[in-house]
């Protein structure tokens, strides 16, 4: 089976992909919408990383003080990691920074490589690539997950949390870049 050509590329793929049959046809709009997928993913990512994700505040009610603020912040994911580095908590911010940036941004630029250059073997090994870091950017999900058990906090009456759109962003760039790796189809060219 042939390998199906980069959506980027030169116009008349569409005509191309149709004669020859179906099946690369298939690939040929699945490689699309994965392509659209990957796009708005890396739209999400930056409102994701840079806007606030959540707001926590602790207080309580002191006798004849009354209701006392102890702590109110509001952070994003790369607030959060300045915070961690200035606090001295420089591991668990380099792992933040990681698998919420760094990750992210090399497996977004392998899957627009995948689709751009005109080498069908590199695209494949690429993709494969891309797997393998997926299982790591799973840790994208993980980081989110942590911002949902702060959230647990909220249990306690004195402490309260709540959502703001980085939360919703970065969400979104999660799902939509695991969609559109997932949707990808990179074919080997047969030897």
């Amino acid at each position: 089976m042939s390998e199906l050509p980069s959506p980027l590329v030169q116009s008349g793929e569409l005509e191309r992909a149709l004669q020859q049959g179906p099946q690369r046809y298939q690939n040929w709009q699945r490689n699309t919408a994965a392509l659209v997928l990957i796009l708005l993913s890396l739209v999400m990512l930056y409102p994701g990383l840079t806007q606030p994700m959540m707001n926590l505040t602790i207080e309580a009610s002191l006798p004849l003080i009354g209701r006392m603020e102890f702590y109110n912040q509001t952070q994003s994911i790369m607030q959060s990691v300045r915070s961690l580095f200035d606090s001295g908590n420089q591991t668990v911010a380099i792992l933040i920074l990681l698998f919420s940036v760094i990750v992210p941004l090399l497996k977004a630029i392998f899957l627009l490589l995948a689709f751009t250059l005109p080498m069908p073997d590199v695209r494949y090994y690429l993709h494969k690539l891309v797997l393998i870091i997926s299982k790591w950017s799973m840790a994208d999900v993980f980081v989110v997950g942590i911002f949902m058990a702060y959230m647990a906090g909220q249990a306690h009456p004195s402490a309260t949390a709540s959502l703001h759109n980085g939360f919703y962003y970065f969400t979104a760039y999660c799902i939509l870049s695991i969609l559109g790796a997932q949707l990808m189809r990179i074919e080997r060219r047969p030897s």
